[in-house]
């Protein structure tokens, strides 16, 4: 080849290769936000946000769902900038709304011009103002572009809230600032948090009316439009909220959109795949997208927190999160995050480790820094990211305060039982590890002789009764899907059964679709299949769940009326079963988890259950630099069945692989 020949190859190349970058599709356009958005299907929202941001800016409908938002609804009430990703009761959040009209002007959105992306939020209003939304982790960036013919009004309701107000307080300091705060309870009423905000305008107002929890602006029609509020929020106090707003001044909106479009790109490229479907890759990535809205970063750029014992204090040598749903999340949330974020989750472990320290409740306290939920399964969740290599997670500060909470763990229902065994059996593990031999000894024969007893009396002997919804006084599901929570003990299962005996009542259980897909307790139940050696069956049964239409009989409470026939999870606005709530990340981990073939079948343990991946090449970059590839190899359809898998060339006999072996990288081919 002569050099010129050579060069025209070499330049065809790099040009082919640049165009190629240029051109590739990033994960973070792979995200739909408004899947699951509809109705009662998920109750997720399109907010422009930040990963592990307290900021999430959405339109609240009205009327409004759990998380404010709802895709079939077109009339708003306004704009608020916080709220939690599917949970419960009427939501949480929902603070400082604000209306670009008046305080009694109906207002609703085009639909034809509604768009969302990580990072951003944009739609049109029928009073013909274009809205446009971004955030940094503690700062809404609102721009309303009002018509050159229409005047300038917005309404602020400092009393916002999804959930009750306890006081609001708010100044305004100047013609262009506004500073209070609003107090108010968090999820379900139980315990409270404090927002502190500092609110600023690029452009002069005018109070056209002032009312004690709300105000109605007006911008002069002769200033150069649009409107743009900035408004940041702190736990701490006004200085803090004030600081946050000072250190965004020097950026434009156009600046931050592109910081929070670069921060879910990094997050987001955490798993490169390849293969599968285009419904796999969106289902995925928008799942994946999910898991990182919450906890939130809530220390104060000075560095400071606010403890659930009510005070401030500096912050030691990793940043405070607050924001948790553990009674779901706990299973399959916390493990991703441990596996894709391994430097995030060592703060948030001390974080956790913080309230045992400064004072926990199962739900909030009544010092919360944001809008939360629910802390219970803590301690598993400590043991899981101990046993996967977090490093120096402050167990031993923690210890008075986690036996503190061992002595009050409910065990009236049989569903506590279970719940509590799971605490006490970690506690035992979290124990052994510190060295207290005599407290692990006590928790673990707790814990065992709990289960042991309520698997004897309520769930070995199964009758027509175990298909009831909340029978035998169950909090939710059936006694069919509690009689799977603790695979810790499936040893002693199939002692007092026979193996051949639980595979069969496995085999029953999901052939007759008893599981319920559309709540956690037996979320992991396919896995078990692994444990008993039936791979096929894990693969088959998880494939058939999450890919076939059948026939569910269960949503989030209650038997269905009639059941839902269908996929539980779908890239539509009407994104998951009728009241399947996505419960803050907890499904999307699910889903995101199935589709690797990877599932953390016990949390606290560092295993996870191998099955056939919806993809053919998944990579995994993980924080330390190293990479971790599976790949599967001569799979001729998509239901194919795993006959070998080999990690680094090892043969692993029991289809199962080590989380610390997964960190140091390496390769899992799966040959078909």
């Amino acid at each position: 080849m002569n050099k010129i020949k050579f060069l025209l190859l070499l330049v065809s190349s790099l040009l082919f290769t640049n165009l190629a970058t240029l051109f590739a599709q990033k994960n973070r356009e792979l995200v739909k936000p408004f899947v699951g958005t509809a109705g009662d299907n998920g109750q997720v929202d399109p907010a422009a946000c930040v990963p592990y941001g307290m900021i999430r800016i959405a339109p609240d409908s009205d009327p409004r769902t759990h998380v404010g938002y709802d895709y079939e609804v077109t009339k708003i009430s306004g704009f608020s900038i916080n709220r939690i990703s599917g949970i419960g009761c009427s939501g949480a959040g929902g603070n400082l709304s604000i209306k670009p009209a008046l305080k009694e002007t109906d207002i609703s959105i085009d639909k034809s011009y509604e768009l969302a992306s990580p990072g951003y939020y944009t739609a049109l209003l029928d009073n013909t103002i274009k809205t446009e939304f971004t955030a940094t982790s503690n700062v809404a960036f609102e721009v309303f572009h009002y018509p050159i013919w229409k005047d300038a009004f917005m309404y602020i309701n400092f009393a916002s809230s999804f959930t009750k107000v306890i006081d609001v307080k708010y100044d305004v300091i100047s013609d262009n600032e506004i500073q209070g705060y609003v107090h108010a309870g968090n999820t379900c009423d139980h315990g409270a948090y404090k927002l502190f905000f500092n609110i600023r305008t690029n452009k002069t107002f005018t109070v056209k009316t002032k009312g004690e929890q709300d105000v109605e602006l007006s911008f002069s029609t002769t200033e150069i439009k649009p409107v743009e509020v900035r408004i940041a929020v702190s736990p701490i106090d006004y200085e803090a909220a004030r600081m946050e707003n000072e250190n965004v001044k020097l950026l434009t909106f156009e600046q931050v959109k592109k910081q929070a479009e670069s921060a879910w790109d990094n997050i987001l490229s955490r798993v490169e795949t390849k293969g599968g479907t285009e419904e796999d890759r969106i289902l995925f990535y928008t799942s994946l997208y999910r898991v990182f809205l919450s906890p939130a970063n809530v220390t104060s750029p000075d560095g400071r927190f606010l403890a659930t014992d009510g005070n401030v204090y500096p912050k030691e040598d990793f940043d405070y999160y607050s924001s948790w749903s553990m009674w779901d999340s706990y299973r399959t949330k916390f493990p991703l995050i441990t596996l894709l974020d391994t430097k995030r989750m060592r703060d948030i472990s001390n974080s956790l480790c913080n309230l045992f320290i400064y004072g926990k409740r199962d739900w909030a306290t009544d010092f919360e820094s944001t809008p939360t939920v629910r802390t219970e399964h803590t301690i598993a969740v400590l043991l899981d990211a101990q046993n996967k290599g977090i490093p120096t997670i402050k167990l031993e500060k923690a210890y008075e305060g986690m036996k503190k909470e061992m002595e009050s763990l409910p065990t009236e229902r049989p569903d506590q039982v279970l719940e509590t065994s799971i605490d006490w059996w970690a506690m035992a593990k979290i124990a052994e590890i510190l060295g207290k031999t005599d407290d692990a000894k006590l928790y673990s024969e707790k814990s065992k002789n709990a289960f042991i007893e309520t698997w004897n009396k309520d769930f070995k002997n199964v009758d027509e009764s175990f298909t009831k919804m909340k029978g035998s006084g169950l909090y939710q599901g059936t006694r069919w899907q509690y009689r799977w929570a603790l695979p810790q003990y499936l040893d002693y299962m199939t002692e007092s059964l026979g193996k051949e005996k639980i595979i069969e009542e496995l085999d029953y259980y999901f052939t007759n679709n008893l599981f319920n897909q559309s709540n956690e307790v037996g979320l992991h139940a396919p896995f078990i299949y692994n444990r008993l050696g039936e791979y096929e069956k894990a693969q088959k049964h998880v494939r058939r769940i999450v890919k076939e239409d059948l026939e569910h009989r269960y949503g989030g409470n209650a038997e269905y009326p009639q059941p839902y026939v269908g996929k539980p999870f779908k890239a539509a606005f009407k994104g998951f079963m009728p009241e399947m709530d996505e419960d803050d990340g907890t499904m999307g981990a699910w889903y995101v988890f199935t589709a690797m073939g990877l599932y953390p079948l016990v949390v606290g343990e560092p295993w996870y259950e191998i099955t056939s991946p919806f993809f053919d090449e998944i990579t995994i970059k993980l924080d330390n630099g190293k990479k971790f590839t599976i790949k599967t190899k001569n799979r001729k359809s998509p239901d194919a069945i795993i006959k070998q898998a080999r990690f680094n060339k090892n043969i692993l006999t029991d289809f199962r692989i080590n989380h610390n072996d997964i960190m140091k990288g390496g390769t899992l081919e799966l040959e078909y």
